[in-house]
């Protein structure tokens, strides 16, 4: 349901999945995406995938632009994928080619077992946004955060 959901609001956002994204990251190619990170710092803390930018679902789009080139191929990620679709949405507006949002974002990379770093360490948890949010989340990878 949320899928279609955002499959329609968000038709203009490039999609890759969480098992192209997987495989394309064990590739030892130079062309490698870099990920970006759209949630606030807190649930950054938490967790990310590995080698992930923390970057704001509110930074503007010439600090992006001073920090990436149009052709660089970016994956976004959030929780669920409203605000990297948001964020992909503006950078397509300005040029970017090659930016991707990552379905399900970090909710189904986690629901689905894969890995997940806090610094350089490995972990399962995850920061559940909220209350509501964080029913897409699978119980046992909740972190244990005050309520927003």
């Amino acid at each position: 349901m949320l899928h279609h959901l955002m499959q329609w609001k968000f038709s203009d956002v490039q999609n890759i999945s969480t098992e192209k994204l997987a495989h394309w990251l064990q590739q030892p190619s130079k062309n490698r995406p870099v990920l970006l990170d759209v949630r606030e710092r807190e649930e950054y803390a938490v967790s990310h995938l590995k080698q992930a930018r923390h970057t704001p679902p509110n930074t503007e789009i010439k600090t992006l632009q001073e920090r990436y080139r149009p052709e660089t191929v970016l994956v976004l990620y959030c929780s669920v994928g409203y605000r990297s679709s948001l964020l992909v949405q503006r950078l397509q507006k300005a040029g970017f080619h090659n930016v991707y949002n990552l379905e399900g974002s970090i909710f189904q990379w986690a629901n689905e077992g894969r890995e997940l770093y806090q610094n350089k360490a490995k972990t399962t948890k995850v920061h559940p946004f909220n209350r509501m949010w964080g029913t897409l989340l699978k119980k046992r990878y909740h972190a244990k955060v005050s309520e927003r």
